[in-house]
């Protein structure tokens, strides 16, 4: 039987989703506590890969288990054996042509932005710091230039195995909560480090270094020589990937980190 599960992970501590050699990867935590669950070695599949230091309010993932488990069992069973910084939130059986990745019709991710004069140690590895005031509106105004489908080459990591750098965005969202800017972007895939080398570029805008047709013209470069530099990890999450509606698979949420205030 397939699975599809729904994953919500803190990664300050983990080198990213992808299994690694030393077991630092959450896959390998998934795995091995999916392992004492079932009583056999078995293979996680996750929608997107994310980085070192990236969470997750919305992950999902696949798993062929060789055994019969009832479904909500998969709940309480892999958290028994889990870290307390990774949880499955559900699980659903699914058909057998499921695929965690290639059947998302679309992934959202948000980044959090402390703009604030002083750091916070409560937003250590939560949230990016910028200490100079960003302007919010000059930000989500480059982000509309941006809709739509393009090459995303100007925005990708030199590392990024894609196929294609064409990617579409369908929604860029920036928007200001307190001494919080929250980035919000939905498409139906993404580069190695894109949202990461978006923020990047918005914060150059938002700090007056740019105007917002800036982006527009970085984008038209199609070299990441042009992008301003990768944003740090802390303060990205993946919250949700879209399937199939006739799947009935529950959507990820927004992140509620009690040290987002």
């Amino acid at each position: 039987m397939r699975i599809a599960l729904g994953l919500e992970y803190d990664g300050a501590r983990f080198a990213g989703w992808q299994t690694q050699k030393d077991g630092s990867g959450i896959q390998d935590a998934v795995e091995a506590a999916l392992q004492s669950f079932i009583g056999q070695p078995v293979a996680v599949v996750c929608a997107g890969r994310t980085d070192a230091g990236v969470h997750a309010t919305g992950q999902v993932a696949h798993v062929d288990s060789p055994v019969q488990r009832d479904v909500q069992a998969w709940v309480r069973g892999a958290n028994r054996f889990l870290p307390h910084t990774v949880s499955v939130r559900w699980a659903r059986q699914v058909p057998d042509d499921f695929h965690a990745r290639f059947s998302a019709l679309s992934r959202t991710y948000e980044y959090w932005i402390l703009n604030d004069p002083v750091r916070s140690p409560l937003h250590e590895h939560r949230a990016g710091w910028v200490y100079r005031p960003l302007d919010v509106s000059a930000m989500h105004a480059a982000a509309q230039t941006l809709l739509g489908t393009h090459d995303f080459s100007a925005f990708r990591s030199v590392q990024c195995q894609a196929a294609s750098p064409v990617r579409e965005v369908r929604r860029f969202e920036v928007e200001r909560l307190g001494r919080l800017v929250r980035v919000r972007i939905a498409a139906n895939a993404f580069l190695h480090h894109m949202v990461r080398n978006l923020v990047g570029t918005l914060v150059y805008i938002g700090v007056g270094r740019h105007p917002p047709q800036w982006a527009r013209e970085v984008l038209a470069e199609r070299d990441r020589a042009a992008a301003a530099p990768t944003f740090a990890a802390g303060g990205l999450y993946l919250t949700r990937v879209e399937y199939d509606r006739a799947l009935d698979l529950p959507i990820g949420s927004d992140p509620s980190v009690p040290c987002l205030p």
